[in-house]
């Protein structure tokens, strides 16, 4: 990117992004991804589509930056308990019950839309699920250098998928929104387990 296109990204303040923000996650939550529009962005932040555009290029971009503009913590670089079961325990504690079940509704419905939308796809994939990865991936080989797991434990690989499966099941087969307690007792009774690493 240019320096003059940087600028040209970079007009809005973090505090003007924070609340525009917060604007789109209102309105996914009201009419879903496929009805939401840049229109309706401008209109309810009294902002114009073209700065909006300027911004963030399309609804894509927009959306899946409000997603992680929403998750508590930032990165999990500043998680380091000293244990993989406590820094796995503080992610969790990053967000509340309230925060969680506000979260899973809002991940529920745009679960079709990601798989249906390339553009969104691609997005999520490079705000939220790369990120994610690799702050994941730095846990897990500070658990490793630490002695705690074994490198070549094939479980490493499906850390995620174990942490969001948990997160997203717990809705489909208990009728439960996710919770700290639940979701922490999760990570001892399977995840750990499946790592090899303490659990007490």
């Amino acid at each position: 990117m240019t320096e003059t296109a940087a600028a040209r990204r970079s007009r809005i303040t973090p505090e003007r992004a924070a609340e525009l923000y917060g604007a789109v996650l209102d309105l996914l939550r009201e009419v879903g991804y496929d009805a939401l529009t840049m229109d309706a962005v401008a209109a309810r932040t009294k902002s114009s589509k073209a700065t909006l555009y300027r911004q963030w290029g399309g609804k894509a971009e927009l959306v899946a930056k409000a997603v992680r503009h929403s998750k508590p913590g930032g990165s999990l670089d500043g998680i380091d308990t000293g244990s993989l079961k406590g820094d796995l325990h503080a992610l969790t504690r990053r967000s509340d019950d309230c925060q969680m079940e506000r979260d899973s509704a809002l991940m529920r419905g745009l679960a079709m839309a990601v798989h249906s939308n390339p553009d969104l796809l691609r997005a999520f994939r490079e705000h939220l699920v790369e990120p994610e990865l690799a702050d994941l991936r730095r846990v897990i080989q500070r658990a490793v250098d630490r002695g705690e797991i074994r490198p070549d434990n094939p479980a490493i690989e499906f850390v995620m998928h174990m942490m969001i499966g948990g997160f997203a099941a717990r809705t489909m087969i208990d009728e439960q929104p996710p919770t700290q307690a639940f979701l922490i007792s999760y990570i001892d009774a399977v995840v750990l387990p499946a790592l090899g690493a303490p659990t007490s």
